[in-house]
């Protein structure tokens, strides 16, 4: 501390006690204050350096100067293909689906000008694809009411069987579905799209009346789905969407063969109950959120995790060697994971391995529940209140140690509700849950959406039951 003048060490002795006593109360008084607001200046300035790396903040909030991945060091080379590398060349269509096959010859020799003749038996072979005009195909059934000669009544002809009762067939009613739920489009989007490439002339709330049809077709495949995802691990997430200029919450569970949206008034426990059953018995793999906390088995991501842990290190106080020191054990842990998936660590191994991990994790916890920041302390505490729960992938065949298989699902979701601004009625809602469980679940299996989905609303027109999309017996490929 500075030395402090005689001449005020003597005025100070001149102030009457009692008056000593109240400035020094007063001193104390703002010093606590100042304390509290540099507090609060502190936590601010963590909460504005919060981004995808350090937080449960999306991708999609960062600023464009956030890098969420260090750069690469430039190689010195050109853009472009490098000298050397595999020729990389578009498929020739085979004969058998060539419209038509166009023989070119020279007329004269490029040398001496002689004129040519005879075949070449192995031609240079030059494909031009193109897209002719599209025009809707009309069916017009002209439905006659005759008079009866006996009795004088008029009987009019019905619809044959399987004929939509409104103007648009099912191949058309799955590609509008589509521009909507599998790409992301707005209903006047898909109005002018319908007009500039099919000629067809279409009002958006005739568009909305054939999602709401759509949604119908897809009730009985949806209850399926959701059926098989009770019965399978599962990860588990949850965003914000709207219904109705409301808030409301998009629920995904994700296994590895099937996906279920589900769009709901909150995000509480008892929604997720719903979505997995109440007998639920397998692991659910999620963030810590509380709402999962209902579920018995459950694998804590280590992604959120490692989001965590650089928060301790960004916070640059008594936390960081603890942010540090699990940082680098999580990495070990994902070296040897990637392994296992690769196969070329098998999982007997693995355990052993991580046995000795887990008792190094568990020590850099305890440390961290006594550091001096508050955030830091308070998640090891939690971390070691749950700590099972970070290692039931370990035990469980086809549980990750991520959530990112929901979050992956969930991006395609978020980034169509940034353009709709989400539904505008349950029964939207439900269209929109279904079209993305199916969209997701076709591209897991290596299904054609559309063709199913024409599949499905020709079922729907003609009363049978509309195609499963269950997992085969394992003979659907899954595309991670």
């Amino acid at each position: 501390m500075p030395s402090v003048p005689p001449i005020a060490v003597e005025l100070w002795n001149q102030i009457p006690p009692a008056a000593r006593a109240a400035v020094l109360s007063l001193v104390q008084r703002y010093e606590r204050r100042l304390q509290a607001l540099q507090q609060h200046v502190d936590e601010l300035r963590q909460r504005l350096n919060q981004n995808s790396t350090n937080s449960s903040r999306p991708p999609s909030s960062d600023s464009p100067h956030v890098k969420r991945r260090p750069p690469k060091p430039s190689a010195g080379r050109q853009r472009g293909g490098q000298p050397g590398h595999a020729r990389q060349q578009r498929p020739l269509v085979p004969p058998e689906q060539i419209k038509q096959a166009i023989s070119v010859k020279p007329p004269a020799c490029r040398q001496c000008g002689q004129a040519l003749h005879g075949e070449d038996p192995q031609p240079r072979r030059h494909q031009v694809a193109e897209i002719p005009p599209i025009q809707p195909e009309v069916t017009e059934y002209r439905l006659h009411r005759l008079t009866c000669t006996a009795c004088g009544a008029r009987t009019s002809a019905s619809l044959p069987a399987g004929i939509p009762t409104g103007a648009f067939g099912p191949r058309l009613q799955s590609v509008l579905a589509i521009l909507a739920g599998g790409y992301r489009l707005g209903k006047r989007p898909i109005r002018q799209l319908a007009q500039d490439l099919f000629g067809l002339s279409i009002s958006t709330g005739m568009i909305a009346k054939l999602e709401r049809s759509t949604a119908d077709a897809l009730q009985q495949p949806m209850a399926e789905l959701e059926g098989y995802v009770r019965t399978q691990h599962a990860n588990v997430d949850e965003t914000s969407w709207r219904e109705a200029r409301q808030k409301a919450w998009l629920w995904v569970a994700a296994t590895s063969l099937v996906t279920v949206f589900h769009i709901a008034a909150t995000r509480c426990g008892k929604v997720a109950g719903q979505l997995l059953g109440s007998a639920y018995r397998r692991v659910v793999t999620s963030d810590r959120g509380k709402a999962y906390n209902g579920f018995r088995r459950r694998q804590f991501c280590w992604s959120h995790l490692r989001r965590d842990f650089q928060a301790m290190i960004d916070r640059q106080n008594s936390g960081e060697a603890v942010g540090k020191r699990l940082l680098d054990l999580s990495d070990r842990m994902f070296a040897w994971w990637h392994r296992v998936r690769d196969g070329t660590l098998n999982r007997s191994s693995f355990r052993v391995y991580i046995s000795g991990l887990r008792a190094e994790v568990r020590k850099a916890l305890a440390r961290g529940a006594a550091c001096g920041c508050p955030q830091a302390a308070a998640t090891c505490r939690d971390l070691l209140a749950h700590e099972p729960k970070l290692w039931a992938f370990v035990w469980h065949e086809g549980v990750e140690p991520t959530n990112n298989a929901a979050e992956r699902a969930l991006r395609h979701a978020v980034l169509w509700r940034k353009g709709s601004g989400g539904t505008d009625s349950q029964r939207g809602s439900r269209f929109a849950e279904r079209i993305l469980s199916v969209r997701e679940t076709c591209r897991q299996q290596g299904r054609g959406l559309l063709s199913y989905l024409v599949e499905c609303c020709q079922a729907h027109l003609e009363g049978k039951a509309a195609p499963s999309l269950l997992p085969r017996n394992g003979s659907q490929r899954c595309v991670a």
